[in-house]
């Protein structure tokens, strides 16, 4: 179904530009306050994460799991494609006899 589209008021433009200022005012803020520049890797101390804590083990387990379910919902499908592709050559082949 086709969304309608709204006549633009002026009480709307104004509205709309009021909201990219702000938006455009607080990145450009955010990029101020950033130095640009990158510390050197000497002074740097190194901080290990656990991976738990993240919790990437547990998505990539889920992920390993959706893409088995993934691999399984393929090989039904294609199954279900054979079958209906046989079905057609028949109807074809019988089509074409009774002509």
């Amino acid at each position: 179904m086709r969304q309608k589209t709204k006549k633009l008021t002026p009480s709307m433009l104004r509205r709309i530009v009021l909201q990219e200022t702000k938006r455009v005012r607080r990145s450009r803020k955010m990029r101020e306050s950033l130095s640009g520049e990158l510390a050197p890797v000497e002074k740097v101390s190194p901080t290990e994460v656990d991976a738990d804590k993240l919790g990437t083990s547990a998505a990539l387990e889920k992920d390993i799991d959706h893409a088995k379910a993934l691999k399984l919902e393929e090989a039904r499908l294609v199954r279900k494609i054979k079958k209906v592709r046989e079905a057609r050559s028949r109807v074809r082949s019988r089509i074409a006899k009774r002509l």
